[in-house]
C-alpha cells in the first residue's frame, strides 16, 4: 500500500514540474517576444517612444486650453453634430439585431441536442470562430473599397462580427436549457421548428436579450471607430475635426463630451435592464 502510495506521488510531483518548467519556458518565450516587438517598434517609430513620453500630454493640454476658450460655443457644437451621434447609434441598433438574428440560428445549429443536422455542428462552430476572429474594421476597410464610404460597410462588418460573437454566447446558453420540454412537444409530433419556438425560446430568451444588450454597447464604441475609416457617423465627424487641427480643437472636444456621456448613459441604462432580465438586483 505505502509503495503504491509513493509511486502515486512520484508520478504527481514530476506532473507538476513538469508544468512548471512548460510554464517557465512559456513566459520566457512571451518576454522574448514582446520585447522584440517592443525593439522593432522603437525602430519604426520616428520620434521613439521613450523619447515621445515627455510630450506625452502636449495634445491634450493644447485642446483642453483652445477648447476652454471657446466654451461658449458648445451648445451649438452639440446641435450640429447630434445628427452625427444618431447616425452612430442606429448603425449600432441595426448591426446589433442583425447580428442577433443570425447569431440565434447558427447558435442552434451549433448546439449538441439541438441542432437539426448534428453532423454539421463542428463546421458551425468553426465558421462562428472565423466570424469572431476577423476584426469588424478589417472587414470594413475591404468593403469601403467595394461600396465607398458610408453606413452600409459599417454594418455590414459590425453585423458579422456580432453575429459569430453572439452565436457563441448564444449556443452556451442553449447548452444549459431543460430538454424534457423538447420530450413532450415530440410526443404531439411537433416539428424542430415548433420546438426550438416552444421549447427553448422561452427559457433562453432572457440570456439572449441580456447579452444583445451588452453587445449594442460594444457595437456603439465600435460603429464609433468605424467611422475614421469613411464608415460614416460621429467617428467620421471627429477624424474630420482632427484632420483641420488648431482652430477646430473646440469642435473635437464637444464630440468627445458626447459621445462619452452618450456611451455612459446607454451602458448604465443596459446594465439595470440585463440586471433585471437575469434576475440580478
Amino acid at each position: 500500500m505505502t509503495s503504491n502510495s509513493n509511486i502515486v506521488l512520484t508520478g504527481y510531483i514530476a506532473e507538476v514540474t513538469r508544468r512548471r518548467l512548460y510554464n517557465g519556458i512559456s513566459l520566457a518565450l512571451f518576454v522574448v517576444i514582446l520585447a522584440s516587438g517592443f525593439a522593432v517598434a522603437e525602430d519604426r517609430n520616428a520620434g521613439g517612444f521613450l523619447a515621445g513620453l515627455t510630450s506625452l500630454g502636449d495634445f491634450p493640454a493644447t485642446v483642453l486650453k483652445e477648447s476652454w476658450t471657446k466654451i461658449d460655443e458648445f451648445p451649438a457644437h452639440f446641435i450640429t453634430y447630434f445628427p452625427a451621434l444618431m447616425e452612430t447609434l442606429n448603425i449600432a441598433a441595426v448591426s446589433t439585431l442583425i447580428g442577433a438574428i443570425i447569431g440565434v440560428f447558427l447558435s442552434f445549429a451549433a448546439t449538441r441536442g439541438l441542432a437539426h443536422y448534428p453532423a454539421a455542428i463542428p463546421y458551425i462552430r468553426r465558421l462562428m470562430d472565423v466570424m469572431r476572429a476577423i476584426p469588424d474594421v478589417v472587414i470594413a476597410l475591404i468593403l469601403i473599397f467595394v461600396f465607398a464610404g458610408g453606413v452600409i460597410p459599417a454594418i455590414i462588418a459590425i453585423s458579422f462580427h456580432t453575429a459569430g460573437a453572439l452565436g457563441k454566447l448564444f449556443s452556451e446558453v442553449n447548452e444549459n436549457a431543460d430538454l424534457k420540454p423538447l420530450d413532450g412537444l415530440a410526443s404531439t409530433g411537433a416539428t424542430w421548428t415548433q420546438k426550438m419556438m416552444f421549447g427553448v425560446i422561452p427559457q433562453v430568451l432572457p440570456n439572449f436579450v441580456s447579452y444583445a444588450l451588452l453587445r449594442l454597447e460594444i457595437n456603439i464604441r465600435a460603429s464609433a471607430i468605424l467611422g475614421f475609416v469613411g464608415a460614416g457617423g460621429i467617428g467620421y465627424e471627429l477624424r474630420n475635426t482632427m484632420t483641420w487641427g488648431q482652430g477646430k480643437y473646440d469642435n473635437a472636444m464637444a464630440i468627445f463630451i458626447l459621445l462619452f456621456g452618450t456611451i455612459i448613459l446607454v451602458d448604465q441604462l443596459s446594465s439595470m435592464l440585463r440586471n433585471r432580465l437575469t434576475g440580478k438586483q
